[in-house]
């Protein structure tokens, strides 16, 4: 917030600060009746060139004239003292000089001064040069505290997305070895996605699970994420029967309409398993296919829907679909961040290579889901990933 402010009072007040630095008083007052007429332009002399350096870290000058030839200690000394201070290291500093001599300048320029003027100059040329470096400065001041402002707005975004990411995390429910194992992960993106992933017992006999994507990244994605978790959890999703995947979807298309969200909208995939009649029966909106191992082997069944993202249209008819499945199968339900992944070397990883890697033969010393993170940064060639992964396998 400092910083902000004072890039603000700076664009407000443009005023150059001259600091001249000469032992003589007559060069002191004929340069002070130069700049006397120009109402930008602040005049300071100072005549002990032992003061200057404190003087200069006081006054925050925007050009520094500094005489080269002064008694005791010369001006070059002073140019590489003005470098070497904090206060003064960008300064603009103009020298003024009896003669003009290419060694001198050479010296000058070498230890950092800015500009070589022979005095005194006339009045239009000393103007001119004060105003030119003067507004180059000022420009640097206002570039470097709009990228400290920058620096601390990303910082306090950093801060507030892990927050967010660990509170999402939080929410998602332990994984389970009873009736249904379930495990899964979730790794969220360093912008944060709307992913989010549940399942509760809806009886004895039924157990519902589902896993969402909620479009766009930040903070109020991933709040929108939660919320809907939170509503299915807490069985508070009025005018649907949970057992119903078609009449859920709907319910929810109808209470997170994105006219109400910003514009947000996610997609689902919502299922409910008999232990019974091992009927599965899901539903899904624009979500990507959950992959089922009949067996738990062999090659995976799509279980698509042609359902639109919830949220999108005013629609009360979603359609639902079952499937019987026999003991020992496995499913993948996953958001698309899990398989949408752009390589180092260029491309895209295909969904039928997502399909053939979790297809993989089962190892109780490696599980699949370790195995398909560890490949996934390989193929993006770091850890940081461009959307949420969530992934859940599910052997029931």
């Amino acid at each position: 917030m400092q910083s902000s402010a004072s890039l603000a009072s700076r664009q407000t007040q443009r005023k150059a600060i001259v600091l001249l630095v000469d032992d003589q008083t007559i060069v002191g007052e004929a340069v002070r009746r130069m700049l006397a007429g120009e109402p930008d332009i602040e005049f300071h002399f100072c005549v002990n060139p032992f003061e200057a350096l404190d003087m200069a870290a006081s006054l925050k000058p925007t050009v520094i004239l500094q005489d080269l030839v002064m008694p005791d200690i010369d001006g070059l000394s002073l140019v590489r003292f003005y470098r070497a201070s904090n206060a003064t290291r960008n300064t603009p500093l103009i020298v003024l000089s009896s003669t003009e001599e290419p060694v001198v300048k050479a010296s000058a320029f070498a230890l950092g001064a800015n500009d070589y003027i022979v005095k005194l100059p006339d009045r239009l040329e000393l103007i001119a040069r004060i105003r030119y470096h003067s507004q180059a400065y000022m420009n640097l001041l206002d570039r470097n505290a709009a990228f400290e402002a920058l620096e601390v707005s990303e910082k306090r975004m950093a801060h507030e997305m892990a927050t967010g990411a660990r509170y999402v995390s939080s929410l998602l429910p332990v994984p389970i070895t009873s009736p249904i194992r379930i495990d899964w992960r979730f790794i969220p993106s360093a912008e944060l996605g709307g992913d989010a992933l549940g399942y509760f017992p809806l009886d004895n006999d039924r157990f519902v699970f589902f896993l969402l994507d909620v479009t766009g990244h930040g903070l109020a994605s991933a709040l929108l994420g939660v919320s809907v978790c939170n509503v299915l959890r807490s069985r508070a999703l009025g005018g649907a029967d949970l057992a119903q995947p078609a009449q859920v979807l709907a319910a929810l298309n109808r209470s997170f309409r994105m006219e109400d969200q910003e514009g947000r909208t996610f997609t689902m995939w919502y299922a409910v398993f008999d232990h019974t009649t091992r009927k599965l029966t899901w539903s899904g909106g624009g979500h990507p296919s959950a992959l089922l191992l009949r067996g738990g082997s062999g090659a995976p069944i799509e279980l698509e829907s042609q359902n639109p993202g919830v949220g999108m249209f005013e629609l009360d008819d979603f359609e639902q679909q079952e499937i019987e499945v026999p003991k020992n199968s496995r499913l993948f339900l996953y958001s698309d961040g899990a398989f949408e992944i752009h390589k180092q070397n260029g491309g895209t990883w295909s969904f039928r290579e997502f399909m053939q890697f979790i297809s993989q033969p089962d190892d109780a010393d490696d599980n699949i889901l370790d195995r398909l993170i560890r490949y996934v940064r390989t193929l993006k060639g770091g850890d940081v990933l461009d959307d949420d992964f969530s992934i859940m396998d599910l052997l029931i």
